[in-house]
């Protein structure tokens, strides 16, 4: 009899410790599932994410292009754009990657060559208002790959990996009047210009010292940005930089402006038109002798691959 007790009391010690670790298991498991869906609404209530991937045939023309090239009939262009822009109470921190690149075949000057351009772009502000910003600024810009300029049939060397490369911080205000546009202005900002290649920066180009491979700079500058889209198939992103050197020429405003409007013909694919200006005074390849500053034109008009995510 008391065997029979004991034998009973194990099984029900047995079933009882197997039914509480089933219920421990399953409350861990909507433990885990609780603070997973927690994190993941977290992030979508903070952050929003997003870019395109551009792969097109494309025919335009370069016109000043000290990244290299000149006209052309025909190119294989690839865009990259990616952006996460975060907010949360009175703090925002906005990012955003470009990269570009070309494989361009030339008509005119028979030849073959890349053409190529990364920017990478963070903002970190502190609201004053609904829609005016204190904020930082950091912006870093140049390409990875060798660039050319073309006289008749001669090649010359322009440009390279970080040569030029600019280093941009700024503190200013940052006024965004709606979740599309941002308007930047700061008449604080230091760039450090970079030309790491030894024979672009023996010759002082980019304004750098001949010999050395830096140069500092102060000044103002404005940023725009806009980001639309339109409708389900049509989206527009477009961006305008304004810098002032107070240290050398004000009155000689770099600018550099980008556009690029997407617009989808079927799930995958797409047809769009990019066009790119930049001045820059320290950029002296152009004219007669090479040395004087010009109005730098890149449009691209294309066809191809077009990926959202």
């Amino acid at each position: 009899m008391k065997k029979t007790t004991i034998f009973f009391i194990a099984v029900l010690l047995s079933v009882t410790t197997k039914a509480q670790d089933a219920s421990l298991k399953t409350l861990q498991a909507e433990s885990f599932k609780t603070v997973k869906n927690v994190i993941v609404d977290t992030i979508h209530k903070y952050w929003k994410r997003g870019g395109i991937y551009n792969l097109n045939l494309a025919q335009g023309s370069l016109s000043n292009w000290a990244a290299g090239g000149d006209e052309f009939s025909f190119s294989v262009n690839s865009q990259l754009s990616l952006y996460a822009f975060f907010k949360k109470d009175n703090h925002s921190w906005d990012n955003s990657f470009d990269f570009n690149i070309g494989y361009i075949n030339t008509t005119s000057l028979g030849g073959r060559k890349n053409d190529d351009r990364f920017d990478l772009l963070s903002k970190y502000g502190c609201a004053l208002n609904p829609k005016l910003n204190l904020t930082t600024l950091f912006n870093l810009h140049s390409q990875f790959f060798k660039g050319y300029t073309y006289q008749d049939t001669v090649r010359t060397l322009s440009s390279n990996f970080m040569a030029p490369g600019y280093v941009l911080l700024s503190l200013g205000l940052d006024y965004k009047p709606t979740k599309n546009l941002s308007i930047f202005v700061s008449p604080a900002t230091s760039r450090l210009v970079i030309v790491k290649d030894s024979s672009l920066a023996n010759k002082g180009l980019y304004g750098v010292t001949p010999g050395k491979k830096s140069n500092f700079e102060f000044g103002a500058f404005a940023t725009i940005n806009y980001r639309k889209e339109i409708n389900k198939h049509i989206t527009y992103k477009g961006r305008l930089d304004l810098y002032s050197n107070y240290k050398h020429n004000p009155q000689n405003v770099d600018l550099f402006m980008s556009n690029m409007l997407n617009a989808k013909i079927s799930r995958l694919f797409s047809v769009s038109w990019g066009v790119d200006l930049i001045y820059d005074d320290d950029v002296r390849l152009f004219g007669k002798n090479g040395r004087s500053a010009a109005l730098q034109v890149k449009s691209l008009v294309g066809i191809g691959l077009l990926v959202k995510f």
